[in-house]
């Protein structure tokens, strides 16, 4: 994954917890951070999830703004139920064929459990940053933000 770093970013589309479609390019011009996570609910998963909400106003502060994309192989009824259980504010995205995390290249751990994984996109799409945060979420969300503020104003 980090020899992704300084490459354009995978255009893709999915769609949002919403139903929704979204494709990456409509976020040209924005500094994104897309974090790839296993399952809505796991302890895991779901602190780092709040981590990206308890963060979320100083990644939308810098300039330009951050904005941040969850995506895990849910379904899009599921990430709903999820994103609404604990109100978080970013976008969460369906990939339940694992599309987007292979043109990532995210790994799956004994062969059943998706990495988590960050990428740090500029608004010129390259990737400028990539991240793993098996087990220390607040931990990564925090090297996100240092990283994010070395590079905006």
């Amino acid at each position: 994954m980090q020899s992704l770093v300084g490459t354009i970013a995978p255009e893709f589309s999915a769609l949002t917890s919403e139903g929704d479609e979204f494709n990456l390019s409509n976020l040209d011009g924005r500094w994104k951070v897309l974090f790839f996570y296993a399952k809505d609910g796991s302890p895991t998963c779901k602190r780092g999830c709040l981590s990206f909400k308890e963060q979320y106003n100083i990644f939308n502060s810098l300039e330009p703004p951050a904005e941040i994309i969850g995506i895990s192989q849910n379904t899009v009824d599921e990430h709903k139920e999820f994103k609404e259980e604990l109100a978080l504010p970013f976008i969460l995205l369906s990939d339940p064929d694992r599309k987007i995390a292979e043109s990532y290249g995210v790994p799956v751990h004994l062969g059943r459990f998706p990495s988590k994984s960050s990428f740090v996109i500029g608004p010129d799409n390259k990737i400028h940053f990539v991240y793993d945060w098996l087990f220390r979420p607040r931990q990564h969300v925090a090297k996100i933000l240092r990283s994010l503020s070395s590079v905006t104003s």
